[in-house]
């Protein structure tokens, strides 16, 4: 009994592992597309209209969102909700942590991040990136701290819906991707119900 259970989950694993390494070229093709117009956009934006206002349109954790919603479409994580959720209300919390604790660094740092992860489990919106988004509001860069809650507005949810467009346009276009996807609809849905039935 005991071996037919562990043989059982070998397999599992092996083809879930097989699913995951699988090198698609046109999935490949779509992921690059849909990033490069996304970070593409929102950099140009920021190089052509806004450096005359010395405004902040960019930022890192848009790099690590699009890893999410252009190569892991699936993903519970990369889903419109997270995607904005996260973003934005880890912005705010970051901007609260700063205004507190302006001049502790290393407190006001960890406040932020810990405090983001504990909001985005508690609202269903867990986006990793958005660690990262509340770390920046605390950050000693002038120009963030400057913009107070007007950070989650603009650069944060300006950003994040720049990059959910392209992700609604270019994960839809080909066929196998589909965004936002139904969580309920994943490859390993059944699978993981079998294992649960077994348990």
């Amino acid at each position: 009994m005991m071996k037919k259970q562990i043989k059982r989950r070998l397999r599992h694993t092996k083809y879930i592992f097989y699913q995951e390494t699988l090198v698609d070229f046109k999935d490949h093709f779509w992921s690059f597309l849909g990033a490069f117009f996304g970070i593409g956009l929102i950099a140009f934006l920021q190089s052509q209209h806004l450096t005359g206002v010395e405004n902040i349109f960019l930022i890192g954790s848009f790099g690590a969102s699009s890893v999410l919603i252009y190569g892991a479409v699936n993903s519970p994580l990369a889903q419109p909700r997270n995607l904005i959720g996260g973003h934005v209300l880890s912005a705010l919390v970051g901007v609260t942590a700063y205004k507190f604790l302006p001049d502790i660094l290393w407190l006001s740092a960890s406040i932020a991040v810990a405090s983001s992860i504990v909001v985005m489990q508690i609202t269903k919106t867990m986006h990793p990136p958005g660690g990262a988004t509340a770390l920046i509001a605390v950050l000693p860069a002038g120009k963030i701290q400057e913009l107070g809650y007007w950070y989650a507005v603009s650069p944060v949810l300006s950003g994040v819906l720049i990059l959910l467009t392209m992700a609604l346009i270019f994960n839809n276009i080909p066929k196998g991707r589909k965004y936002p996807h139904h969580i309920r609809q994943t490859k390993y849905f059944h699978m993981r119900r079998m294992l649960k039935r077994n348990h």
